[in-house]
């Protein structure tokens, strides 16, 4: 009988997820880009999931489900339009979305405002100003 209390063992590792911190999903693929909001997000306690493109953030989105997404417009394989777009017409709740840009054009933005796009930031970016944003949409 001793041998069948040993699922006991599987719940030590249960309460870490009780106080789990907001995870953020960063889309991009500039390696810079990707590490400098890594570094910045995490400083701020947040769990970071970096996906390299369009296809592969969309998986992520769909499969970890974060609390908020980072999203590059301009990507391999997917633009961040699409992912915004498939994101807005599959999830009954929407995720909050940040999507950054190198992009001056004004149809873009408006376009991206159209899908629900919570915040719209253009690249070159202040690091503080893509916080402010953070805290914004996840406090």
């Amino acid at each position: 009988m001793a041998t069948e209390k040993t699922p006991k063992a599987e719940t030590k590792t249960e309460p870490k997820s009780d106080a789990k911190a907001p995870r953020v999903l960063v889309v991009d693929d500039d390696q810079e880009i990707i590490e400098a909001v890594r570094f910045a997000l995490e400083t701020k306690g947040y769990e970071v999931l970096i996906a390299r493109d369009g296809n592969q953030g969309l998986a992520m989105a769909e499969r970890e489900d974060p609390d908020l997404v980072i999203l590059d417009m301009m990507m391999p394989k997917r633009s961040g339009f699409l992912v915004l777009e498939k994101l807005r017409r599959s999830r009954p709740v929407p995720l909050k979305v940040i999507m950054i840009t190198a992009n001056e054009g004004s149809r873009h933005k408006a376009y991206a405002e159209m899908l629900g796009v919570d915040d719209y930031i253009r690249k070159p970016f202040a690091m503080d100003r893509l916080m402010e944003s953070v805290t914004r949409l996840l406090g």
